[in-house]
């Protein structure tokens, strides 16, 4: 049976995430040991033992979520339960951590990059009044026309039914607010640091061009897909400019899960990351679609047993 790996985005992570796996695994422990020599900070402590006022930061976070993942993949490898790997994606920074699974770059190139990325996005975030939104229920038009109208972003088409809208703060108070009587069972502010996929990123997205671009990408060895249109992609460059657009663009992860279910027949995934977010999301999108979720590492074992 062919099968895909899902890797999380910002807003999975928690204090204690990956303890248990450097617990359990010398790999684990070696692979994090890599990522604090590569970042110049103490990864473990943050990760394993908080605070959380400073984990969820945006440039700690990244790294966090992207190392974790990395890891559960190595051991699923190493445990040898993954065979026909199929295709990968993630949830924005999730795509970074599939783009080292696919082999595009190497993981202290993705840790580079994804560390980067993360110093750039919290500095936009810093340097603007951002917000975001999440739009339940109701039609995809009509959350358009609220954003339309109110000048702001959709910045995630997570799976029917759920779409987040993004901009500037009082712009997105005041789009929750003209919400009722538009079809929607809930619209709700979100607790984060600015507006993710969202033009007020467009510092982070320049910068970030030019920082990405002497690294050497390579196609892939299996089936990535993009958040920016939500189909596949293989040519290096293609890989790295959506790379590039993904930071100010929506996130396609329904169209994500919808094409590599269609057009690859991948029906069986496997989520690396903390929580489930990701399997609740693939439930929504589509029944036939099975997702087990790991994150510690007693979940490897349920997988084996």
């Amino acid at each position: 049976m062919t099968m895909g790996l899902l890797f999380s985005g910002q807003g999975a992570q928690f204090v204690g995430m990956g303890q248990s796996l450097c617990a359990n695994s010398e790999l684990a422990n070696s692979i994090y040991d890599s990522a604090e020599s590569i970042l110049g900070w103490d990864l473990k402590s943050l990760s394993f033992e908080g605070p959380d006022t400073e984990l969820t930061q945006t440039r700690v976070c990244q790294p966090a979520l992207y190392v974790h993942g990395y890891t559960l993949y190595k051991l699923l490898e190493q445990k040898n339960l993954i065979q026909d790997l199929d295709v990968v994606f993630g949830l924005s920074l999730g795509e970074l951590t599939a783009l080292a699974v696919a082999e595009v770059y190497d993981f202290e190139t993705g840790l580079r990059l994804v560390a980067e990325r993360g110093r750039l996005m919290q500095e936009a975030c810093d340097a603007t009044e951002g917000g975001m939104a999440s739009v339940i229920g109701g039609e995809v038009s009509a959350v358009e026309a609220l954003c339309e109208e109110f000048g702001i972003e959709i910045a995630n088409y997570n799976c029917p039914g759920q779409i987040v809208i993004s901009g500037e703060k009082d712009k997105v108070i005041s789009a929750v607010e003209a919400s009722k009587g538009r079809g929607f069972k809930l619209v709700k502010p979100l607790n984060v640091a600015g507006a993710y996929h969202s033009q007020l990123m467009n510092s982070a997205k320049e910068a970030f061009a030019s920082f990405i671009e002497p690294f050497e990408f390579q196609s892939p060895q299996c089936s990535v897909f993009t958040n920016v249109t939500g189909a596949a992609i293989r040519e290096p460059q293609a890989i790295k400019d959506a790379l590039v657009q993904q930071i100010v663009s929506s996130v396609r992860f329904q169209d994500c899960l919808q094409n590599a279910h269609q057009t690859l027949g991948v029906s069986k995934f496997i989520e690396c990351g903390p929580g489930k977010v990701l399997s609740g999301l693939a439930r929504r999108t589509d029944r036939a679609l099975q997702v087990d979720s790991i994150s510690e590492y007693a979940d490897l074992e349920g997988l084996s047993g």
